[in-house]
């Protein structure tokens, strides 16, 4: 078993290396191809929250009436995430999810929103609809709704163990460096995209100082169970392969051409 554990914990450390440092980073250069990569990534912004949401309702009590879960530990790091994603301040100081951040980040450097409030839309009006079939009809790319099909289908139907891979690996514990990446790489200037400066850095702070090390915090009782370890470790690399595949997509575009059609 042990083996097993060390051949996925290095095809995971391989995954994140290649994720991390992807060649879309340097390849974006000019305004319209941050726009078009805020197009499609706001898909992840918005998926995030199903995740995040789905450990919530695992670790917290959220149904009425109210008892007591037996991990304090875990329901407090919960908290924690929910009350940062879901109500952070914003730049003006105003409350606001990390989502709807991204939305007023996209109007900044006026990137089109159409899409995913089309698709956000739909699930508002058919919230128990089939999301396969709701992802499936939007007008956006086949990468970008294998993305958005696999969070969902691991935030409704994974195991606990398969959420929480997805969540840190894929998100938490890749978002500070892939964020820093980003800054580093595109050269941005918080006086030209400010909404978008301050989101990139607020989820690297965030992420970076309390909600990456809660969360792994409560995977490392996971590794006393050979079995939980290696299932979670099993959804991380899908989870980060389903991220790379997201770059993939948008790095294939942009050198089409596609951003400037």
């Amino acid at each position: 078993m042990s083996n097993k554990i060390s051949t996925y914990e290095a095809e995971l450390k391989e995954a994140n290396h290649k994720m991390r440092n992807h060649k879309l980073f340097s390849y974006i250069k000019t305004i319209d191809d941050l726009r078009y990569f805020m197009k499609y990534h706001v898909f992840a912004v918005w998926d995030f929250m199903s995740l995040a949401k789905r450990l919530q309702q695992e670790f917290t009590c959220v149904t009425i009436p109210w008892t007591p879960k037996s991990n304090n530990k875990a329901a407090r790091a919960m908290n924690d995430i929910i009350l940062g994603e879901e109500t952070d301040v914003n730049l003006d100081g105003t409350h606001a999810s990390h989502y709807e951040m991204y939305l007023h980040a996209m109007k900044d450097v006026q990137a089109d929103p159409k899409q995913v409030l089309t698709m956000v839309s739909d699930f508002e009006k058919n919230p128990k609809g089939n999301f396969n079939e709701i992802v499936a009809k939007q007008d956006i790319p086949d990468y970008v709704k294998q993305f958005v099909t696999h969070n969902l289908n691991t935030a409704i139907n994974g195991s606990i163990d398969e959420v929480l891979g997805s969540f840190f690996y894929g998100r938490e514990d890749a978002i500070p460096e892939m964020f820093s990446n980003l800054l580093k790489e595109w050269g941005l200037k918080e006086e030209d995209y400010p909404k978008f400066v301050y989101y990139l850095v607020r989820h690297i702070e965030l992420d970076g100082d309390s909600h990456g090390p809660a969360v792994n915090s409560i995977i490392s009782n996971l590794k006393d169970n050979p079995e939980k370890y290696i299932s979670l470790l099993k959804s991380a690399i899908a989870a980060v392969q389903h991220r790379i595949n997201l770059w993939d997509g948008i790095y294939t575009d942009l050198t089409a051409g596609v951003a400037k059609i």
